[in-house]
């Protein structure tokens, strides 16, 4: 008979494999649902406690999953260094400011920013085009878009890979296969940097990050081995998570209000 202990091992490894997935896949979505995961199917109860072990678990997941991508020729790299040092400053202020937050608030906060997400994706604001990176003065328009994506990232505690992957590809006009690679970098740097800020005040579940680490990692290769074979599939795939991201907002913001 499994215990309370095993089975919210086996959920955490089941939502970060799905977390995972999706940031390997499509570059963001699954991060958004990281921390409503934790909060209602593994049982994490301070909401600031979910936000500070989803940052490090997404940070953690992403950071392994650039290395199939990586491998495959997706990443470009100096792109990624201006996005992710900008965007680290924004996630540092975007974290401290969270953290000041009422919890109940903030989770309110972020079921709405969800939807928002959702419209977005559903849009097609991801949508694939021919490469041209670098375009002209790609690389300042990275260092304003990686600032304020980061902001928003660490604010909820989240990857941000739905805000950094049109940001690549509108700053610096890469194709949106080598966006979601890149775009791993940043939503690792910024995952570490609103996690640092949230283990400073004892808001990390370690065993649960760990378990939720390790489910990512797995559904982060696989994720990644997918992308190259449906990189033409993506509007399909956005519009999916985009229905789920949705559901799950509908589904917080019924609890909280």
């Amino acid at each position: 008979m499994l215990t309370v202990a095993m089975t919210q091992a086996l959920l955490a490894l089941a939502c970060g494999s799905l977390v995972g997935l999706s940031l390997a896949l499509v570059g963001g979505g699954g991060s958004m649902l990281a921390v409503p995961l934790l909060l209602y199917v593994v049982g994490v109860h301070d909401p600031h406690v979910a936000i500070g072990t989803s940052a490090l678990a997404v940070a953690l997941n992403a950071f392994a999953n650039v290395i199939p991508h990586a491998r495959a020729g997706r990443v470009r790299w100096k792109a990624a260094g201006m996005f992710a040092v900008t965007g680290m400053l924004g996630a540092y202020a975007g974290s401290s400011l969270g953290k000041a937050v009422d919890g109940h608030r903030l989770v309110l906060a972020f079921a709405v920013l969800m939807l928002v997400v959702a419209g977005l994706m559903l849009r097609g604001g991801q949508r694939s085009g021919q490469d041209r990176y670098p375009t002209p003065h790609a690389m300042p328009k990275l260092a304003v878009a990686g600032l304020g994506a980061g902001a928003l990232a660490g604010f909820f505690g989240i990857g941000g890979g739905f805000l950094v992957v049109p940001g690549l590809m509108l700053a610096s006009g890469m194709a949106i296969i080598n966006a979601i690679g890149t775009s791993l970098i940043a939503v690792g740097s910024f995952g570490m940097t609103a996690a640092a800020n949230y283990a400073l005040s004892g808001w990390i579940d370690w065993t649960i990050a760990a378990q939720f680490i390790a489910g990512g990692v797995v559904g982060g290769w696989i994720g990644a081995h997918l992308a190259g074979h449906l990189a033409n599939r993506k509007g399909v795939l956005n519009t999916l998570f985009a229905l789920m991201i949705i559901a799950v907002a509908i589904s917080m913001l019924w609890h909280g209000l």
